[in-house]
């Protein structure tokens, strides 16, 4: 557990800064208030699947895709839609090391889930990378998003139950029909995860291809619930 008083000082030496603009942060976090509230919140939409709907769609009820297509996941909570700043931030944490952008990050997806009062899993689960990517870029984005949301929700972040054990393409180089058989087989459990209810997390969901297949893989162990956690969903 983190010293109260050390916390404290470190704050007073190293005050909060906002990432976007160099202000004085807010509520302890690197982002200030008129940017923070500036962030494109993903409060109205689809409780499946985390895709922004329009105003005028019923509050609590599934987008039609869902409807016609449930994906295997229980629900999707992503903090925001993937609209300025979003792609700016997500790629500094993911590809130039940016690790305390992904932890604001991770910060403001608790806010999110506080906010809409999100049931909690006995588990967090990170997206795991590739070996060989994880080598290349010397760490998982997922896992840092992951670790400061394990803290913050007192969930145990568990990185052993499964891994990737494809090196695929990147996605987003791909449609969503690409994107299925791309990812297709491309994770496993090493061990049954020890909980029914999982929430997975990464950084951004667009056609959802990645979680429904690792949600499949756990499945296939023995978790019975899977919920998928997110930074931001694309439309």
């Amino acid at each position: 557990m983190i010293n109260p008083l050390l916390n404290k000082l470190v704050s007073t030496l190293y005050p909060p800064t906002c990432v976007l603009c160099g202000a004085g942060g807010e509520l302890g976090l690197d982002l200030c208030a008129g940017c923070l509230g500036d962030m494109p919140w993903n409060r109205h939409a689809c409780l499946r699947c985390g895709l922004s709907l329009p105003a005028a769609h019923p509050v609590g009820t599934p987008c039609g895709e869902c409807l016609r297509h449930p994906p295997p996941f229980a629900s999707c909570h992503a903090a925001f839609r993937y609209e300025d700043p979003l792609p700016t931030l997500v790629s500094a944490a993911k590809f130039r090391s940016r690790l305390n952008v992904a932890r604001v990050l991770a910060e403001c997806l608790v806010l999110s889930l506080e906010e809409r009062e999100v049931r909690l899993p006995e588990l967090i689960i990170p997206v795991p990378l590739h070996p060989r990517r994880l080598r290349q870029r010397g760490y998982d984005q997922a896992l840092e998003v992951a670790r400061p949301v394990g803290r913050a929700l007192a969930v145990p972040v568990d990185t052993g139950s499964c891994v990737r054990v494809q090196a695929t393409a990147p996605q987003a180089r791909l449609d969503k029909e690409a994107r299925k058989r791309n990812i297709r087989g491309a994770f496993q459990t090493t061990q049954p995860p020890s909980a029914r209810h999982v929430a997975l997390i990464d950084d951004v969901v667009t056609t959802g291809s990645t979680v429904s297949e690792l949600t499949k893989a756990l499945k296939r162990g023995g978790v019975e619930c899977v919920d998928v956690w997110a930074v931001a969903r694309t439309a």
